[in-house]
């Protein structure tokens, strides 16, 4: 069968236009906004990508050193219970994974002290503790030991509180119950930049020998050498001072044991 020469094509106008229809380079080539939206994408999501690497290289390295600074050392207290003390435990109590002596509305009656059952010598002791109230004083024993049939301990003592009207006692290392008095003092206004008043306070305690160093929040407030004949080994003990109301709270209690320095 033959195809009449006046046969329509198949093809129907519309497509005919189409497919003759001209394209100028300007359709063909991308317009410079456009250019440049994608440059700009591109360029986000590069600087996002550097950023989350870098943040996590940054938190990697920051948690490794945490971690690697932390090492040797153990906890003194479980954050449940006072396992591995010894005190009167009407006056000290386990509150939300820290040790906490005292009352907001009554008076302490006297010092009163919860020692550890094990004693050391040279160390590095790492711990937070808060005080609030109207008695403004507490501490941190160590090199120290009970004195028989009494609630008073003897040694050295890492203060905590106000003395006076405004002198701040915090970091400060006392002598208890023997010679009575300050071996060493920071500075006032350096101290009372770090203090974080009615919060956690971050102690370091490091014993070497004679040597005896204590940082409050970072600040280094005391680098004593002892120059007489005293103990150099006993118990670490934490206290609420006797007086008016106020309650002292120490939690995160580590330490790392040293090498005898002679």
């Amino acid at each position: 069968m033959r195809y009449s020469e006046n046969r329509p094509s198949s093809i129907p106008p519309l497509a005919r236009q189409r497919r003759t229809a001209q394209v100028s380079p300007a359709e063909r080539t991308p317009s410079m906004k456009t250019q440049q939206s994608c440059f700009a994408t591109v360029a986000i999501l590069f600087l996002g990508g550097w950023v989350l690497s870098s943040w996590a290289a940054f938190t990697t390295t920051n948690f490794a050193a945490e971690a690697s600074d932390e090492q040797g050392f153990v906890p003194l207290f479980n954050g449940a219970s006072l396992a591995g003390w010894e005190g009167n435990l009407n006056i000290f109590r386990v509150e939300n994974r820290a040790v906490v002596a005292g009352s907001k509305d009554k008076p302490v009656a006297n010092n009163e002290f919860l020692c550890t059952k094990k004693q050391f010598g040279d160390f590095e002791l790492r711990l937070k503790a808060k005080l609030v109230g109207q008695g403004k004083n507490a501490g941190i024993q160590f090199r120290s030991k009970r004195i028989p049939n009494h609630h008073e301990v003897i040694g050295y003592q890492c203060d905590m509180g106000i003395s006076g009207a405004d002198h701040v006692i915090w970091g400060a290392l006392y002598d208890e119950s023997r010679r009575r008095k300050f071996l060493a003092e920071g500075d006032q206004k350096k101290l009372t930049a770090a203090l974080k008043a009615d919060d956690w306070n971050d102690f370091v305690i490091r014993c070497e020998g004679p040597r005896i160093q204590i940082w409050l929040n970072g600040y280094q407030a005391v680098d004593y050498t002892e120059a007489e004949d005293v103990p150099r080994i006993g118990v670490i003990a934490l206290q609420i001072h006797g007086g008016k109301p106020a309650v002292a709270s120490y939690k995160d209690i580590r330490i790392k044991e040293l090498p005898a320095n002679q």
